[in-house]
């Protein structure tokens, strides 16, 4: 099973979360701040969950430093109603994020789609690419390339591009990209959608032609234009 590192200085509730995610198979270590954290971080973490409210070095600083140097999913846990908290954290290259308080079953239920997508290159022939115009994407690599240069890209990035090329000149819902992509419905006031569309933006390069290669459809969501 995966291996999941428990970012959190309530060491209250990282002991009941290491049980409840051990009782589900997963193999979990802990840290109780950020520093720790980062010291923890190797290629057998598959998933990091961290608290935004921390000593020393908080989450969000957390996360930046983690991202300059690994890819592994993130997801944040945010003070209820602190919406700033979630939009930084997904600006900075979290995965997602999870409200206080959260039922075991909601927290295991993001933990699993995370995954999911992350385990999803395993079914693909290592040889195979998506192709849309100047953008190719190996999903057995987790890999992505525009105008033949590596893309960097976090997981849910990554995902979202490959969703993208598979249905060019389609309108995209949010309620599809939340469901197809990030593995959850869409509830209100849930920017995950458009904050992974305007990070995957920025990291895009520019067309040749100079237009824009995601197109915003007001009311409807989002089209990966198609000439």
């Amino acid at each position: 099973m995966a291996h999941i590192l428990l970012i959190d200085d309530d060491t209250e509730l990282t002991s009941l979360l290491k049980d409840i995610l051990s009782y589900e198979g997963f193999d979990v270590s802990e840290a109780n701040d950020g520093f720790a954290g980062l010291e923890a971080m190797s290629e057998e973490i598959d998933l990091v969950l961290m608290d935004v409210m921390m000593p020393r070095l908080n989450g969000m600083d957390t996360l930046k430093k983690l991202r300059e140097t690994w890819e592994t999913p993130v997801l944040m846990l945010t003070a209820k109603g602190e919406e700033i908290d979630r939009v930084i954290g997904l600006e900075l290259g979290a995965d997602d994020y999870l409200p206080k308080p959260f039922s075991d079953r909601e927290l295991l239920a993001r933990i699993k789609a995370i995954l999911r997508r992350t385990s999803n290159k395993s079914e693909t022939n290592t040889s195979d690419g998506v192709r849309f115009d100047d953008i190719e994407v190996f999903p057995a690599r987790q890999e992505a390339t525009c105008q033949g240069n590596l893309l960097d890209l976090t997981t849910t990035e990554f995902a979202l591009l490959h969703y993208f090329v598979q249905k060019p000149g389609e309108t995209l819902t949010k309620e599809a990209l939340s469901l197809d992509v990030l593995g959850k419905r869409l509830s209100a006031f849930d920017r995950a959608v458009d904050m992974h569309v305007s990070n995957l933006r920025k990291k895009l390069p520019e067309k040749l032609d100079g237009k824009p290669r995601i197109k915003t459809l007001r009311g409807r969501g989002y089209l990966l234009v198609k000439e």
